[in-house]
This record gives C-alpha cells, sequence and structure tokens, in this order.
C-alpha cells in the first residue's frame, strides 16, 4: 500500500459505510437490472434525504450521469450553457455533445468558475436567429471546479434567471455532499426548492468504490431516461452493487460526516500553509479543495519527494480531500511544502 496522496479524492478507497452494504447485497442473490430490493431501498433513501419524490436512476460514472442527464434536457439542435471551467467543457471528452447528437456547449467567462445571471442571460439573449443553437438548459457545478460554493441565493438567482429564459437548470454534483456539509443545508434546500431540475449526486468521491446517481425532481423531464441508460451501457445487470452503497452512506447521514471530515482537511492544509511567503492561496478553501500557487522550482522539489498533485486551472497545484484523509499525512504535506519553499529560498 503506497502513502496517502492528495492530488484526487479519487485516489481514496471505499468508505466502510458503502464497504459493509455492498457486503450485505453480496449475500445470496438477487433479481437482475435494478429489479431488486436493494435499487428500490436506495432511491427511496435519496428521496428521503432529499424530501421529494424524485425520479431516481443509477449510472457507473459522473461522465455517463451529466451527459445523459444533459442530453434529456435538450435537442440535438440546442445548447448548453456552462462556465467556462465547467468539467462537461474541460473533461469529458465531448460526451454530452455525443449523448445528445450534437448539442453545443456555449461556455461564459466567469470569476474564477461561477456563472452569474448576468453571463447566462449574455448568452441566452445573443441571437435567437436559426443559425445559432437556441440554448435550452444551464449547468452549475457545485463545488466548483475551483472548489468556491454556489451560496443558495446565488443558486435562486440563476434559477430565476432560467425560468425567465425558459431553461432548465441542471446541477453537476460530483461533490454534491461535499457542498451540503460546508453550507450546513440539507439536500433539498440546495437543489429543488433553489429551482433545480435535475442533479448528478456523486457517489465515488463520496467514498463509493463506483457510482452516481441522478435525480429528476420532475418527472416528466425523466421520459425515456430508462432507454438512454440502456442503449449507454449504463443499466447495470447487477445494479443491486451500484445502488446499495447509497442505502449506507444515506443512514443516519453518514455521507455528510465523510464529507465534513474532507472538507476539514483541506481547511487544515489551508491554516498550515498560509504564514509561508512562497505559498499563496489561489481560491478560498471552501469545501475539500485547496489550490496553492508556488514557485516552479518548489513544485519540482515538491514531486521529488513523492508528492502528487495537478496543475490545470491557472498552473495552481490543487490537493483533494476525501472521506480518510488523514492528519498526519496532511501535516507532513505542509512540513514538505514549508521545507521546499525554504530550500528554494536560500538555495
Amino acid at each position: 500500500m503506497t502513502a496517502q496522496q492528495f492530488a484526487s479524492d479519487n485516489y481514496a478507497g471505499i468508505c466502510p459505510a458503502a464497504f459493509n452494504a455492498m457486503m450485505e447485497a453480496n449475500a445470496g442473490s438477487a433479481v437482475s437490472y435494478g429489479q431488486d430490493d436493494w435499487t428500490s431501498r436506495a432511491a427511496d433513501a435519496l428521496r428521503s434525504a432529499f424530501e421529494h419524490d424524485a425520479d431516481v436512476y443509477f449510472v457507473f460514472n459522473g461522465t455517463a450521469a451529466n451527459s445523459l442527464a444533459l442530453a434529456s434536457l435538450c435537442r440535438s439542435y440546442e445548447s448548453i450553457i456552462a462556465a467556462d471551467f465547467a468539467h462537461i467543457e474541460t473533461d469529458e471528452c465531448g460526451a454530452p455533445e455525443f449523448f445528445s447528437n450534437g448539442a453545443k456547449i456555449l461556455t461564459a467567462p466567469t470569476d474564477r468558475g461561477k456563472l452569474t445571471p448576468i453571463a447566462i442571460r449574455a448568452i441566452a439573449k445573443s441571437r435567437n436567429d436559426i443559425h445559432f443553437p437556441r440554448p435550452a438548459v444551464v449547468t452549475i457545478t457545485q463545488p466548483t471546479e475551483t472548489g468556491l460554493l454556489y451560496t443558495l441565493d446565488e443558486i435562486q438567482s440563476i434559477s430565476t434567471a432560467c425560468r425567465e429564459l425558459g431553461l432548465k437548470l441542471h446541477m453537476d454534483g460530483a461533490r454534491f455532499a461535499n457542498a451540503v456539509a460546508a453550507l450546513n443545508c440539507s439536500p433539498a434546500d440546495m437543489t429543488w426548492r433553489v429551482g433545480v431540475d435535475v442533479l448528478c449526486c456523486g457517489g465515488t468521491k463520496g467514498g463509493m468504490g463506483i457510482g452516481e446517481a441522478v435525480l429528476f425532481f420532475d418527472r416528466d423531464l425523466a421520459r425515456g431516461f430508462d432507454y438512454r441508460c440502456k442503449q449507454a451501457g449504463q443499466l447495470a445487470s447487477k445494479m443491486r452493487f451500484l445502488a446499495a452503497p447509497w442505502v449506507g452512506m444515506l443512514q443516519d447521514g453518514r455521507w455528510l460526516e465523510y464529507a465534513r471530515h474532507a472538507n476539514s482537511s483541506a481547511r487544515l492544509l489551508g491554516r498550515l500553509l498560509q504564514d509561508i511567503e512562497e505559498i499563496q492561496l489561489v481560491y478560498p478553501v471552501e469545501a475539500n479543495a485547496v489550490f496553492i500557487s508556488m514557485p516552479p522550482d518548489v513544485g519540482l522539489r515538491l514531486r521529488k519527494r513523492g508528492w502528487l498533485f495537478y496543475e490545470f486551472i491557472g498552473d495552481a497545484a490543487r490537493f483533494m480531500f476525501a472521506w480518510d484523509a488523514d492528519r498526519n499525512r496532511i501535516e507532513k504535506l505542509a512540513q514538505d511544502i514549508r521545507e521546499c519553499s525554504y530550500s528554494a529560498t536560500n538555495s
């Protein structure tokens, strides 16, 4: 087993709540293709957590969740309004366009990755002729790719703009639990109560081994979604193994406990680095991500000490924290950053 790294929250193993539920689901046989009790229990658990009779589907990963959900909200000649840093634009390999048969993603320049009603209106009202792919849906990422949070008021303002413009609102919630924990609100408060139509709720980054949930708060929007899942290879024959972890995660609010730990781990690193002259926090630490700016030679020294990290947004080094983040390991990272910075300053 290698030493814990913080380049991605995907590095983490399966959390106990999810693993134990999968073990229980593995005891004996069950009906296939989502007709089993575990899938029903998981869907009901999500409906209870969100206080809404949503239509719930389970898919293998976030790319499928986002792409199929967006494809259900727009036609091939329509478009999706997104932030310039949106994951669907930068990291989905064209999957939303592929599964929607060509719907175009229209990106808006943003302040650190957050869409605004002004930016949405600017795109939606820019043209209305037949030569332009008319906007049909807005997508926001919560938390954003830069680790920032949309407040409930900001989501409500975006939703209001969407209603005025006749657009649907989709939320990419790969780290949804981290956002709920950070804002100390309910899942309902962050979604349908502020006008979100469809949520892609992340399980993998929250501590599961695999799987995401797609929640349609307006069931009419989900028409044919089961067929989309089958066509896209997302209808698991042993669906209980995608669904069961949700039962374990949602029981007694465990998913939020894990998220709170991940968030507090990020804040810890932020505090440990704040007095190092060579290091600057690029974005406020609001959820489970820390972005830092450091001189190139500091980064090289850090890599030589065996640390892994990505530099893909503004050349900032990104560190992500998951349910199992170890405090001692975080302190070691901070110590190594400090020593590498000191060595660079005095070399």
